[in-house]
């Protein structure tokens, strides 16, 4: 199999296995997966941006101990600005590169080199998928686009799975006003009672 075939194949599974998930928790979880799968590497994480506090939010980890993913707070404003520039940021030495807030913790857990790229849905920055490997590595072209790619998929399904949820809420919402009780059959429409919520772009927090 060529690299071009490679490549192609890799996200094609990887959209195939994101498409049977149905909560934002579990897209986040299997593109994890299947980046550290396919790059047989150290470990995969996915994180989301907390606008209040300006930190990465971990939702998703593959690969990783406990006692690392527990190291601390990541700055969303101050280390690897994969997410604030939304540019894929990729580091070969961990341990020779002032962006990385933890190389202690990096290099007991046993990382080497880290490429980061933003996740982003319909051109919002939601957060970052991190792919780490236990040895040294030139991140080709390639390889980041493939990663660039599945974060990709991984953002719009996110987004898709939150939106979906809204509009069940909604759609129980409208059931309820059906009651009799609830409402006055001659002035209710269809769109009474939808959450305004629904109407927002769900990367606006």
């Amino acid at each position: 199999m060529t690299h071009h075939e490679l490549y192609y194949d890799t996200i094609i599974k990887a959209t195939n296995a994101i498409s049977h998930c149905r909560d934002p928790e579990e897209v986040a979880l299997v593109s994890a997966e299947s980046v550290r799968t396919v790059f047989n590497a150290k470990g995969c994480s996915v994180f989301l941006v907390d606008r209040e506090t300006n930190e990465l939010k971990l939702v998703a980890s593959h690969g990783l101990s406990q006692e690392y993913l527990n190291k601390g707070p990541i700055h969303f404003m101050q280390s690897i600005s994969e997410a604030k520039d939304a540019t894929p940021i990729a580091i070969y030495d961990i341990m020779d590169d002032p962006r990385i807030e933890y190389p202690m913790e990096a290099k007991k857990e046993g990382i080497a080199s880290l490429l980061g790229v933003p996740i982003v849905s319909h051109n919002k920055i939601m957060g970052a998928l991190r792919l780490y490997t236990a040895e040294p590595w030139e991140f080709s072209i390639q390889d980041i686009t493939v990663v660039q790619a599945i974060a990709q998929i991984c953002g719009m399904a996110m987004d898709m799975c939150r939106l979906h949820k809204g509009y069940k809420s909604s759609i129980e919402i409208l059931k309820g006003m059906r009651d009799k009780d609830s409402f006055d059959c001659h002035k209710w429409t269809p769109h009474e009672g939808v959450p305004t919520s629904v109407s927002q772009s769900i990367c606006d927090y």
